[in-house]
């Protein structure tokens, strides 16, 4: 399971929908992944952010445990389809969630996200949310 940018801001954020998903996640021993697009959005959001330190600090802890999916060449061609195909029918959505698309097609894993209005939109996509 990808955890999508969404979730790991309300984890960091202290959502109690979050925190409950992710303990029971734990309890399961679920496999979990974080996407390299969304380590470009949670830092995109440090850089933004009015206190980066105190965000740098909240963003390496959440980030600590996490095993990584890079985005790689199969990745990126299956997230540049996604992109191209949403584009073509008048449904464009952000670069990042086409790219942790393009890697939870490649590794056949699901998206955890709050953001289903992005992520409903893409052919074959397997969504869970909390």
């Amino acid at each position: 399971m990808i955890l999508d940018t969404t979730f790991l801001v309300d984890l960091i954020d202290g959502l109690p929908a979050a925190i409950t998903k992710m303990k029971e996640l734990q309890e399961r021993q679920e496999n979990v992944f974080v996407s390299t697009p969304t380590i470009f959005e949670l830092w995109t959001g440090v850089a933004q952010c009015d206190k980066p330190e105190r965000e740098k600090q909240k963003v390496r802890e959440v980030l600590a445990s996490q095993l990584i999916l890079d985005l790689t060449k199969e990745g990126a061609e299956e997230a540049g389809m996604v992109n191209g195909g949403l584009w073509k029918e008048g449904m464009p959505i952000d670069l990042e969630d086409c790219m942790i698309a393009g890697i939870a097609k490649c590794y056949n894993e699901l998206v955890l996200t709050r953001n289903l209005k992005h992520f409903q939109r893409i052919p074959g996509i397997r969504l869970q949310t909390y």
